[in-house]
């Protein structure tokens, strides 16, 4: 069976309005369109954003955004019912993690909204796993994760990464790896994703810059659902996103991810996303000079694209907006 693509090539997401009502009649049994939209569609900033940058006093209240999500990942609380962490400097210690490092608050067994108190680059020991409840945010500050393994989020809920700078990751090493205050455990070592999501719900990755890493830049696999991945920017990478194991992995019929106002930068090259499986929302993203294919998709997942906007290559060759391997 081909892959099921449902397509709105229009800029904007109003023009999409018949077809969302038929679709909100059948299958789906909701409208993924109006619940993208901001109450004041004058605004210019797109709903996430209008949610929480309009207000002056966000500093003091850093957690109200929580409550901006849209899509799939609508749900996720992350840190929003626990206190403040702060993140004081880059050291990392993958067993032993010491207070006032990132690894230390993202493996707590409470909930915690985690920032940080100055610009720092955090080059990891190994790949860092972050427990429930947690949300990263890089507002306020310049902060890199770079030149090291990166983030894993896997078997876990309610986690939010926000205004991270995630690049040139690196696979992780075989070795003792702390994920929680009760257990260290040994890792075969990650694969190099910026960020890798593994049998977990309810996540959002928001505001991140991506680029430049050794496999994947977000791998969304192992039955994880009630994703959304949005207003990032992709940049200079060959494997950009992939929603699904692979094909064999039929667990992933489960998953649910929406990919929405994302900037997907010059010096792709595929998987933007490549959807295996489940369904994707994937809607009002910009897609500059891809080299192969922007969207892909096989055995058998629901794609529904809208609103994008593609600015292909010069080169005839580089001009494949939608990529399908049937079954």
């Amino acid at each position: 069976m081909t892959p099921f693509f449902i397509l709105c090539l229009s800029v904007t997401l109003f023009l999409c309005q018949s077809l969302v009502g038929a679709i909100n009649n059948g299958y789906y049994g909701y409208n993924p369109v109006a619940s993208y939209l901001p109450e004041k569609p004058q605004n210019i900033m797109n709903p996430v954003d209008s949610c929480w940058r309009l207000k002056s006093d966000w500093t003091a209240n850093r957690k109200d955004l929580a409550d901006c999500a849209v899509g799939f990942g609508s749900s996720a609380l992350g840190g929003k019912k626990g206190s403040i962490y702060v993140v004081t400097n880059p050291n990392d210690n993958a067993a032993n993690p010491q207070p006032g490092s990132l690894r230390y608050g993202v493996i707590q067994d409470k909930p915690l909204w985690i920032t940080f108190a100055k610009d720092m680059v955090l080059t990891l020991e190994n790949e860092l796993m972050v427990n429930s409840y947690k949300t990263i945010d890089g507002r306020g500050a310049k902060v890199e994760i770079a030149y090291g393994p990166c983030i894993t989020i896997q078997e876990v809920t309610n986690v939010i990464v926000h205004g991270i700078r995630i690049h040139d990751c690196k696979p992780g090493k075989y070795g003792m790896v702390r994920s929680s205050t009760t257990h260290v455990g040994h890792r075969k070592g990650s694969d190099g994703d910026a960020i890798a999501i593994s049998g977990s719900s309810n996540i959002w990755i928001d505001h991140c810059y991506l680029a430049s890493c050794t496999d994947g830049l977000i791998d969304v696999i192992h039955a994880s659902t009630g994703i959304t991945i949005s207003n990032n920017y992709f940049t200079q990478h060959d494997k950009v996103m992939l929603l699904g194991h692979n094909d064999d992995f039929v667990q992933d019929v489960k998953m649910k991810v929406t990919v929405a106002f994302n900037h997907f930068g010059p010096g792709l090259v595929e998987r933007m996303p490549r959807v295996r499986r489940g369904y994707a929302h994937v809607a009002n993203n910009r897609y500059d000079k891809w080299i192969m294919y922007a969207i892909g998709g096989s055995a058998d997942p629901t794609i529904f694209s809208e609103g994008n906007y593609f600015i292909a290559s010069d080169n005839s060759n580089s001009k494949e907006v939608f990529f399908t391997v049937s079954s």
